[in-house]
């Protein structure tokens, strides 16, 4: 057998861990794009990781250069297999004491875009994208992220086709929406041996009934942001919104809180801040029911807008008989620093 070539090292000790993929990779060349990728991944660069960024060339002028041309056939062109190199990062995650996963964490549920121009890259259309608070024409990508409260990692990943780019549309056999394909990568990772107390989600997941049957599949218990307006069927003489529910809620003061209780939250920096939250009752939500609605703010008084969360979720009420089989984790989300999930 011939023996495998050497390949020029990776920076300090990021050799080590790329040393752990290389059986994943058949050739010198895909070994060298591997490690020249993660170094331009976790370089200190001081603009977008672009190929000519990560490649370390300039941008525009270094674009013919062989380190980048290189790069974007490792990364476009390559046969290597993305899936098993991310099962591999995934085992080296488990096998670490700092980020081995516990039955304590979470796991959220995010879509980022980014921009793109014209119609010929694959996943492109005109979509919501989040972090410019517009419709542009991007790429979307669904990904699950887990975190026990001190460490986060991303474990999936996989782009959104949007319907038109189907034969048939949205009634595509083969067409799948972001709720649909964040189930399936909820669903992967419990079986990649990443357990969790519940999924969280933000508000644009909380109107999909395939998503919550899912994860009732699964047997993964939920926590998902609620936008305050949202209406639902009601008696006339009951709140239709989980804001007038929370409105219903008593409360006087911080020494007679009525139906409130107080949280501590705890920030990554170190602070902390005194949150309150209750459980409200609106439509089929309630305390003893299969779904509860959750109420967490600063200030039950006023309810600020920006300091205030709506959430929905199947964890039962600490009074249950049974929640024992399922501990309650609102204070564990709150100690997490971040809600609802997405870009800070």
């Amino acid at each position: 057998m011939t023996a495998r070539r050497s390949c020029p090292p990776a920076p300090g000790p990021l050799e080590g861990y790329a040393a752990r993929f290389d059986g994943l990779f058949v050739s010198l060349a895909q070994r060298r794009g591997f490690r020249e990728y993660l170094t331009g991944l976790l370089a200190p660069r001081g603009r977008n990781k672009t190929f000519t960024c990560l490649a370390g060339a300039e941008p525009v002028a270094g674009a013919g250069g062989p380190a980048v041309q290189r790069l974007q056939f490792f990364l476009s062109e390559s046969t290597w297999d993305a899936g098993k190199v991310n099962s591999q990062r995934l085992e080296l995650l488990r096998e670490q004491a700092e980020t081995a996963p516990h039955e304590g964490g979470v796991i959220v549920i995010d879509d980022s875009g980014d921009r793109k121009d014209g119609t010929a890259t694959a996943h492109v259309g005109r979509q919501w994208l989040g972090r410019w608070g517009k419709t542009d024409n991007c790429v979307v990508t669904v990904t699950t992220v887990r975190t026990g409260g001190r460490v986060y990692y991303p474990l999936h990943a996989v782009p959104y086709t949007p319907a038109h780019r189907f034969p048939r549309k949205r009634n595509d056999p083969a067409f799948r929406t972001k709720p649909q394909l964040a189930a399936a990568l909820t669903a992967e990772g419990k079986e990649a041996g990443f357990p969790c107390r519940a999924v969280v989600a933000d508000c644009a997941y909380s109107v999909s009934d395939d998503w919550y049957l899912a994860l009732r599949e699964i047997h993964l218990p939920y926590v998902v942001h609620l936008k305050p307006h949202r209406g639902t069927w009601a008696p006339a003489d009951q709140p239709h919104t989980p804001i007038d529910a929370a409105r219903a809620l008593a409360w006087h003061d911080a020494d007679h809180p009525g139906d409130w209780t107080p949280v501590e939250r705890h920030f990554r920096e170190g602070h902390t801040e005194t949150w309150w939250a209750a459980d409200a009752r609106l439509g089929g939500w309630h305390p003893p029911g299969p779904a509860r609605l959750v109420v967490a703010t600063t200030d039950p008084g006023r309810l600020p807008e920006k300091a205030t969360w709506y959430l929905t979720t199947n964890l039962p009420h600490p009074d249950a008989p049974h929640t024992a089989a399922s501990p309650v984790m609102f204070s564990a989300v709150l100690q997490e620093g971040r809600w609802p999930p997405g870009p800070a």
